[in-house]
């Protein structure tokens, strides 16, 4: 219980901050396009910070525990959920530029990375709706295991295509793509077998 009510205020301070920058950028300016477009880059970068966290957090655990990695695997499911809010803003901010600006926005994007989106999207929406506990139980771990597993992969992958396009023109983006290639060494380090004098321990 105590977990679920530290978990719920991680979440509403995400939702506070998220809404108090989204607002911020765009609160009187909503029908600038190169303002929407700077909301877009921001969310997407609050989404990757959270989904990083939510990614990490537990082969982190394994490799070095301590008092603040357990806290961080211990709420997972609350970077997670707010991964899942920061991204639904960003998918807001994505609808508003389309709105204004048809032409642009076919511009910046194309069929194939919009298809890519939606199910990125897909995962995101069912990664959610079974970390209720009721969908939780009821899918089984070993199938809840597996959306989610899958999932983050492909989360994972979006966003270093998505990042990574962007690098090979602006410098300003490998910074992230830097960070989630550490990522995916921690883990894929993470997921290793412990060796036998550290289980024996």
């Amino acid at each position: 219980m105590e977990r679920k009510s530290s978990d719920g205020v991680l979440i509403g301070l995400a939702a506070l901050g998220l809404g108090a920058m989204t607002a911020a950028i765009v609160y009187g300016h909503a029908g600038d396009t190169d303002v929407v477009r700077f909301a877009i880059r921001m969310t997407a970068r609050t989404s990757l910070g959270f989904f990083l966290v939510a990614f990490v957090a537990g082969p982190l655990l394994r490799l070095m525990p301590g008092p603040f990695i357990r806290w961080l695997a211990g709420h997972r499911r609350a970077f997670g959920l707010s991964f899942a809010l920061s991204h639904a803003t960003h998918l807001t901010m994505i609808g508003l530029l389309y709105s204004l600006d048809r032409t642009l926005f076919w511009t910046l994007t194309n069929p194939v990375t919009v298809a890519t989106g939606v199910i990125a999207y897909g995962f995101i929406a069912m990664m959610t709706l079974t970390s209720l506990d009721a969908l939780h139980r009821r899918m089984g771990p070993k199938l809840w295991r597996g959306l989610h597993v899958l999932g983050a992969w492909y989360i994972w992958i979006s966003f270093a295509v998505a990042f990574g396009k962007r690098a090979v023109m602006n410098g300003h983006y490998w910074l992230p793509v830097a960070i989630l290639i550490v990522a995916l060494a921690v883990r894929l380090l993470g997921m290793m077998p412990k060796p036998a004098k550290a289980v024996a321990a």
